[in-house]
């Protein structure tokens, strides 16, 4: 069965555009890839379709097949999208950060939902409780695979192969690439592809507040697939050079000032890499041509992040306008 053609067929090849309206008079350049516009609204299609490819090529799945997977969201709807394409059940587990828009979008792809509401008593930590979960589901359902988006090699091999390839062939020589993490499947694929080729670029982790992947404090996180309560298998912090930290409000002016400034609706993670890139805005080489992975769609945070009674009831205040923050 030919696995690209179709909606598989679209995914990949995303745009890269400059951001014209953030950052004006800085002396360097930002230049977006616009992951969010792959079919599934995210750069997660790309390791998505890659571990289920390799999978069927070893015969490991085929029509049929059900495949289980834990997801904060973006992984869940990809696969939910290739696995509905290729004849084969898809069961997502899920836990309570995950959001009702995206619980729509799985079950309009015909996904089955298995709901963990009880983080792990052990970390309190939801990630452990999904993952026990998976384990035990696939020793009730015969035939069943976990394509395992924490320590499959093809997840970052899938950025490895297509990504960075795609940024370098069209900007040349990429001084800077912002990159959220959470798996850190797309960062080590990015920053292992930049360290094989020889470049000179620097790649720069944007983490959340309170994420415990390069060692921090764990604290309260409200956005998923930004961050994480473990150190993920994919994390190589040999092949980051900078580390930024946002908190969930610069997240949200991040956001905010993307759509209000480029007309990009975008997710929460681009948000803290725009957040991020101003950050480091007097650290970086002038002259300097800036990569940025805006990672989904804005629309899955409509209730969130552009909500604003939503950020009344989380920060007790309105937020300070994104603008002049983005424009200084």
């Amino acid at each position: 069965m030919n696995l690209d053609t179709g909606i598989l067929s679209a995914i990949g090849k995303t745009p890269l555009i400059k951001l014209d309206h953030l950052f004006p008079q800085s002396g360097f350049s930002v230049y977006a890839k616009m992951e969010l516009m792959n079919p599934g609204g995210s750069a997660k299609d790309r390791p998505a379709l890659w571990m289920i490819k390799e999978a069927w090529k070893e015969g490991l799945i085929g029509p049929g097949t059900v495949i289980i997977e834990s997801s904060s969201g973006n992984m869940a709807i990809s696969l939910a999208m290739i696995c509905k394409y290729l004849g084969m059940s898809f069961i997502s587990v899920v836990d309570s950060r995950t959001t009702e828009m995206n619980l729509q979008i799985l079950k309009a792809l015909g996904a089955t939902i298995d709901y963990i509401d009880c983080p792990d008593s052990e970390t309190g930590e939801f990630l452990p409780a999904r993952l026990k979960r998976v384990q035990q589901l696939l020793t009730e359902i015969p035939g069943s695979y976990w394509p395992n988006q924490y320590a499959n090699p093809n997840n970052y091999l899938s950025h490895y192969h297509t990504t960075m390839k795609e940024i370098v062939d069209e900007l040349g020589q990429v001084d800077y690439l912002f990159c959220a993490v959470s798996t850190c499947g797309t960062i080590r694929g990015l920053a292992e592809y930049v360290k094989d080729k020889g470049l000179q670029t620097k790649i720069v982790a944007v983490d959340a507040a309170g994420s415990a992947i390069f060692g921090g404090n764990q604290e309260q996180r409200r956005f998923p697939g930004l961050g994480a309560g473990i150190v993920p298998p994919f994390c190589r912090t040999d092949l980051i050079d900078h580390i930024v930290h946002v908190t969930d409000s610069d997240i949200v002016k991040g956001c905010r000032a993307l759509a209000q400034k480029e007309s990009v609706l975008a997710g929460a993670s681009s948000g803290g890499v725009l957040a991020a890139i101003r950050q480091m805005k007097q650290k970086l080489t002038p002259g300097a041509v800036c990569a940025a992975i805006l990672h989904d769609k804005g629309e899955r945070y409509l209730d969130t992040v552009f909500s604003d009674s939503w950020i009344q009831s989380q920060f007790g205040q309105q937020l300070p306008a994104a603008d002049e923050e983005f424009l200084t």
